[in-house]
């Protein structure tokens, strides 16, 4: 229903108006492509919806004969051709390397160890609990969360930390280490690690599990998950810092 109410407010403006806008479209299409998916998503819908009705608009202005209505279907098939094309291009995009990995040496495959050395995850799943005004984290400790009844609040420890801007939604993950909380609207999520002090805001990073006491995050839904280490940019035991 959104998605109609969509087009035939496209269909409803002036045909110089809506191209501009479909543009402006692709361009969110793009540029929230890596960033931000949820509004790339978001766009991405908006341009498939928008395209008929500005096509609509158009043949309006042609004169809503057979020929104008020939035009729009001729627009209607380039223009869905190039929306699939730029969606194409962007869900196989492929990341090239920066430099050229030296490859080992007959004698290092050699003395190398037979077998394969890869180690298998199993990601243990995210609990997600919606956040009372008052509730205990693993050790007992009172934690408050004080909503401004817009979707968003924020969490207040016995530590003396405090984690603003956040959603309701939130989590402790295995043997309490780490805190999780998600944006307000479902943006990303922010990790506070109660060991290191160290917390991290992560746009358009989604929580997908735990290895152990680690978390691992994914760039939406469908995206591969990595652990927070590789995330970040940082080596693998390397102290995070408070971000």
């Amino acid at each position: 229903m959104a998605g109609l109410a969509w087009a035939g407010l496209v269909a409803l403006l002036p045909w110089s108006a809506g191209l501009p806008l479909l543009l402006l479209l692709a361009t969110g299409v793009v540029g929230f492509d890596r960033r931000i998916p949820h509004y790339a998503r978001l766009c991405r819908l908006a341009l498939r919806w928008g395209l008929p009705g500005w096509l609509y608009a158009l043949q309006r202005v042609l004169g809503g004969d057979l020929l104008a209505w020939g035009a729009a279907l001729l627009g209607a098939l380039v223009g869905f051709s190039l929306v699939v094309l730029l969606e194409s291009m962007l869900d196989h995009r492929v990341r090239r390397s920066a430099r050229v990995m030296r490859g080992p040496e007959w004698d290092e495959l050699a003395l190398a160890p037979m077998g394969p050395g890869a180690h298998i995850i199993e990601l243990s799943r995210v609990a997600w609990r919606q956040a009372e005004p008052a509730f205990a984290d693993p050790e007992g400790a009172p934690v408050q969360f004080e909503s401004n009844g817009r979707g968003r609040g924020r969490y207040v420890f016995a530590a003396g930390i405090v984690i603003d801007k956040a959603g309701p939604q939130c989590c402790f993950g295995p043997g309490g280490r780490w805190f999780a909380a998600v944006l307000p609207g479902g943006r990303g999520h922010v990790l506070w690690d109660r060991h290191g002090a160290s917390v991290h805001r992560l746009a358009g990073w989604q929580l997908s599990g735990w290895d152990g006491e680690q978390p691992w995050l994914a760039r939406g839904a469908d995206g591969v998950p990595a652990p927070l280490h590789e995330v970040l940019g940082q080596p693998r035991h390397r102290r995070h810092p408070l971000g």
